[in-house]
């Protein structure tokens, strides 16, 4: 990388579309590991480049000029060029370098995707990864983020979506809130219990199907707990705080230590979608065509998720 005096002008547009995809300086000095005053500096570098304004910038925002939009343009394109290029070169198309930024669900992220993850950097060591969990939907051209792995519904009908596995969810409760209550022995009976809400998938009504034949049924609950974590609503299940319906792969230790009860079992929810995510390219670099690979591999195989088939929208 070139000294501050004389930026290499590949950085120069790379740092260009960061700004312009980040939404301000200071972003993109966060994504590209450098300070502000940098990132302002190499922006006024390429603009005497080519002797033209391409970001006017107000106390809001930054917006850009009609030659900053033909800039942003053609240095997305120079940019995968340059990269292809680069992989072609090094023969990097054979080995996954550099670095990706994948975005996964909070507990599915920390539980069980770790271990393949590890598993795939030993193959590669010339590779790293940033591996940030958040259950939101992802912004994948203003956080930077290279592909995601997303569990429920989709949102954003732009990005290629491939569907990965299934997770089965069950309704669970601890022995100590069953004894307080009468049985449960048939399906409406659940709507006695106190509940607890997972507000990623469900907050005032529970909707469940017959496993033999995908009856439906929905029930209106009053949650006395609502969380969008998932190991806090297992932990509040854990201490008789309510009914809940949960991932399997979650709460599978807890039902065989007899400390959750899988209620009315021919009765499940709706099993949740897993996706691999990313926006659309022209070209994708080996550490993300190899990581594709991967996750498609592993998912179907982890503890509480099942096979769906491969389908891509």
């Amino acid at each position: 990388m070139s000294n501050l005096s004389s930026p290499d002008r590949i950085e120069l547009m790379q740092t260009f579309i960061r700004i312009v995809e980040s939404g301000s300086l200071s972003a993109a000095a966060a994504q590209l590991n450098t300070t502000q005053p940098t990132i302002s500096r190499r922006l006024q570098a390429l603009e005497q480049r080519l002797g033209l304004k391409l970001i006017m910038r107000t106390t809001h925002a930054l917006k850009l000029t009609d030659d900053g939009e033909r800039c942003y343009a053609h240095a997305r394109q120079l940019l995968a060029t340059w990269h292809a290029l680069e992989d072609d070169l090094t023969h990097a198309n054979d080995e996954p370098v550099g670095t990706l930024r994948v975005r996964a669900p909070h507990a599915f992220g920390q539980d069980q995707l770790v271990a393949p993850l590890v598993d795939y950097l030993m193959r590669y060591p010339r590779l790293n990864v940033e591996w940030m969990l958040n259950d939101r939907t992802p912004d994948f051209i203003a956080e930077n983020i290279d592909c995601a792995i997303q569990v429920g519904a989709l949102s954003d009908p732009a990005i290629v979506a491939i569907l990965l596995a299934e997770v089965p969810r069950i309704v669970v409760a601890s022995p100590g809130l069953l004894a307080q209550h009468a049985p449960v022995d048939v399906v409406e009976q659940l709507a006695d219990l106190p509940w607890l809400a997972l507000t990623s998938f469900y907050r005032n009504e529970i909707a469940l199907q017959r496993i033999d034949d995908g009856q439906p049924v929905n029930m209106a609950i009053a949650p006395r707990l609502s969380s969008d974590s998932l190991y806090a609503v297992r932990k509040a299940a854990l201490m008789g705080m309510g009914a809940a319906i949960m991932s399997s792969w979650v709460v599978q230790e807890d039902l065989a230590r007899g400390e959750l009860v899988q209620l009315t079992p021919q009765w499940q929810a709706p099993p949740l979608p897993v996706w691999l995510t990313y926006p659309w390219a022209s070209y994708y670099p080996a550490r993300l065509q190899k990581f594709f690979e991967m996750v498609r591999e592993v998912m179907p195989q982890l503890t509480g998720t099942r096979p769906a088939g491969t389908f891509q929208r």
